[in-house]
């Protein structure tokens, strides 16, 4: 039987992809006892958002913007796309604060299915899997497990949880049948799914790494949008699940790069080690997390200081300030889409995912 593939080994690969699940399940399953009045207490708050889905999109700056080599190959790419975000922003914010956040919502929804079928695609690529059938039934079964519960959302509403904003995702309560047959179709294609897992088992093919994702995949989407209505829950579950596998992933590159060139910030921030790491992206979370709550939402005074009763912003100012706040994040789901691809990497990347260090593993 040929060994199975792993991305961070056996045990971390348990960890970082099963751990974060397991944690938000937990978290899920005493929600109400955690937080009676259904909200995400101040703790959770600073432990999720700031430490987990900020601080992961801040990873990627060591990934690009910490980088002057990486900056000089692609000049284009990094300046271009935050500056076209932005100016799309302050359009869409000029038209509708609404607007903007539906907008942004319905991207971070399609950034963080993608990001699942790319945790897919990266263990069928390190087992060798190459049938174009396989392909579509993975990304059919990724496809499913997040769709079907966001139809549900979609169809359901309201429920005690937003994406960003309330309202932000359209509410399209007269296709709620379609959840019936969107389900027997993923019930379907889960059950193919198992089967060929099991045949390819049997013929000496394993990839538990890729199972584990799928399966947790669907654990916690299911979990956190369909059986558990609180916010609360669908915070862990969306959060955890997302942003601990990237974070390693960023971990495990800067270490790789830091090798390759250790005289820059990268490479000193990997020689002093996962805390230096952590504590760059946890303290720039917690500033534009500080600066989201001072100037916009005003929501966590026991966090950052301040006061709930603080004046707001004119309209005019909110829509300058609003977009380049959220930059961070946008940009992260724009280079995110560009930056993972094998075409398109070096050899500390490709060391990072587990392929061979040349230039195009």
């Amino acid at each position: 039987m040929a060994a199975a593939p792993r991305l961070f080994g056996p045990r971390a690969d348990a960890v970082v992809f099963g751990g974060p699940v397991l944690v938000g399940l937990a978290i899920a399953l005493f929600s109400r006892t955690i937080a009676p009045s259904g909200g995400v207490p101040p703790w959770a708050y600073l432990v999720l958002v700031v430490g987990v889905d900020v601080a992961h999109v801040h990873a990627m700056l060591f990934r690009t913007y910490l980088d002057p080599v990486e900056l000089a190959r692609r000049p284009m790419l990094y300046a271009t796309v935050p500056l076209a975000l932005y100016v799309a922003g302050v359009l869409l914010c000029g038209r509708s604060m609404l607007l903007f956040w539906r907008v942004l919502a319905y991207v971070a929804a399609f950034h963080f299915v993608r990001q699942q079928i790319g945790w897919v695609a990266i263990f069928r690529a390190r087992a060798g899997e190459r049938e174009r059938s396989g392909r579509w039934l993975d990304d059919a079964m990724i496809y499913l497990a997040t769709g079907v519960p966001l139809l549900f959302w979609h169809t359901h509403g309201p429920r005690a949880f937003s994406w960003f904003v309330p309202g932000d995702f359209v509410a399209l309560t007269s296709f709620a049948p379609a959840v019936v047959g969107f389900g027997a179709l993923y019930a379907l294609v889960a059950i193919a799914y198992v089967f060929r897992a099991i045949r390819d088992t049997r013929r000496g093919a394993p990839n538990p790494g890729k199972h584990l994702v799928v399966g947790t995949t669907a654990v916690s989407w299911m979990a956190g949008i369909v059986l558990f209505d609180s916010d609360l829950a669908f915070t862990a579950t969306n959060v955890l699940a997302h942003g601990v596998p990237y974070l390693a992933l960023l971990w495990v590159y800067t270490r790789r790069r830091g090798v390759e060139r250790p005289g820059g910030f990268v490479g000193r921030v990997a020689a002093a080690g996962l805390l230096a790491f952590l504590g760059v992206v946890l303290v720039l979370a917690f500033v534009e997390e500080a600066a989201w709550d001072h100037l916009v939402w005003h929501e966590h005074p026991s966090l950052f200081g301040g006061s709930e009763d603080a004046e707001g912003l004119t309209p005019f100012a909110l829509s300058l300030l609003v977009p380049l706040l959220a930059l961070p994040q946008a940009t992260h789901y724009v280079l995110d889409a560009v930056l993972w691809r094998r075409r398109d990497t070096d050899s500390a990347q490709a060391l990072a995912l587990g392929f061979s260090s040349s230039r195009s593993p």
